[in-house]
């Protein structure tokens, strides 16, 4: 199978670009792409979708993460994380002084809504530049808060001036920054010393297969692996289509409310929709107009 999508156990000192232009090769597919990139340092869970399941990676680049994360206390560097350049150390009097009791409520501190300034070593764009290309060349922008959520937060191990934490987080939340400002609250700076990932949206790390592994097994079991696009997208409502849907699809007509009803216990009014055929492939993915009588073509698979 070469459309769909690939759970892939990212190793450190990897970029997340070099993971996909190696499982281009493996799989001999003109396109592939990641669905959130992971940096270099970081491990775990990189989806990576294949051929026409590219057209579908959008719809997971905002969704729910999951994350495992060491935060290592009295060190702050440019990049936030281990690999930068030391900006602060904390002397050791004021290291010692930060208690247990002081973490647990810093780190329960930060479950919620809330704004988050992102690392100037960053992909977000400033005038069309990365920041991180930015950053290197000595220009270090700060780009405006943005509202994240960390929806469940918790500490898992701490051994000070080290503590591990596992986050649930929203799209766009650097657990690089939550670092740095649990650092700042707790008055002795910090830096993100590890990161592994460990969810993304539904798909979760147990079902991705090692980047060593993909290099040695053969093509039927890496193909094993590949997740249909028709599972790929259960978080929407889906339409199972007769042969007249299959039909309209397939030649890019109209869509009406009565169409959408197929399938259904109730005809969806908002959102996106994914549309199965016969043989339970992705046929198309649409969306509701304002009115909620027509839908819209996101994207078609059939033909």
């Amino acid at each position: 199978m070469t459309n769909g999508m690939l759970l892939v156990n990212k190793p450190e000192g990897v970029s997340s670009a070099r993971v996909v232009d190696q499982v281009k090769r493996i799989f001999q597919v003109k396109k592939a792409g990641h669905t959130g990139t992971l940096d270099p340092f970081a491990t775990g869970l990189l989806p990576v979708a294949l051929g026409r399941a590219t057209r579908i990676s959008r719809f997971f680049l905002g969704s729910a993460k999951q994350y495992r994360a060491v935060v290592t206390l009295g060190v702050e560097t440019d990049t936030l994380d281990k690999t930068g350049r030391v900006t602060f150390q904390a002397d050791q009097h004021l290291l010692s002084s930060v208690q247990p009791e002081q973490v647990r409520q810093v780190v329960a501190g930060f479950a919620g809504v809330q704004q988050q300034v992102a690392p100037s070593f960053s992909a977000l764009k400033h005038q069309g530049q990365p920041l991180y290309k930015l950053a290197r060349q000595g220009k270090m922008i700060t780009k405006p808060p943005r509202t994240i959520e960390i929806f469940t937060i918790s500490l898992t191990r701490m051994q000070l001036p080290e503590f591990e934490i596992v986050v649930e987080c929203s799209g766009g939340t650097y657990i690089r920054s939550l670092a740095y400002d649990m650092g700042r609250r707790l008055g002795c700076g910090a830096h993100l010393s590890g990161l592994c990932r460990t969810g993304v949206s539904q798909f979760a790390l147990d079902q991705a297969i090692d980047l060593d592994t993909l290099h040695t097994c053969d093509r039927k079991t890496a193909s094993d692996h590949v997740i249909a696009m028709a599972d790929c997208l259960p978080f929407m409502p889906l339409v199972q289509a007769d042969i007249a849907l299959e039909e309209k699809i397939r030649y890019g007509r109209k869509l009406g409310r009565q169409d959408m009803a197929l399938g259904t216990d109730r005809v969806p009014a908002e959102g996106f929709f994914r549309i199965t055929g016969s043989d339970g492939r992705l046929i198309a993915v649409v969306q509701a107009d304002k009115n909620g009588a027509d839908y819209n073509y996101c994207c078609v698979f059939s033909g």
